[in-house]
């Protein structure tokens, strides 16, 4: 597909500049920008249906032992004996 754009003479002069740092054409430059920011949006999008598959999991019992294995860990592996999450502040701080 051929596509002919006006663009403002800054992003003209940000692709000229991309593109002779890299050693490519300008559009070679330009489709390159292009793919990587809708495989970005891809990958956002993906990221995002998966974190919110996790909070409609509706296995409460087993998030509720995920999220005390994972403070507990956390805890565990400090090289402070400070604790990052002490018990006395369960339900206060976290």
């Amino acid at each position: 597909m051929t596509l002919n754009l006006d663009l403002p003479p800054e992003l003209e002069q940000y692709l000229l500049q991309e593109a002779e740092q890299q050693g490519l054409s300008v559009e070679a430059m330009t489709l390159q920008l292009l793919t990587n920011s809708l495989q970005l949006r891809q990958q956002q999008a993906e990221a995002v249906y998966m974190l919110q598959s996790w909070i409609d999991d509706e296995d409460v019992e087993e998030q509720q032992e995920t999220g005390e294995y994972l403070v507990q860990v956390l805890d565990e592996d400090r090289l402070s004996d400070r604790k990052l999450f002490p018990l006395e502040m369960k339900g206060v701080t976290w």
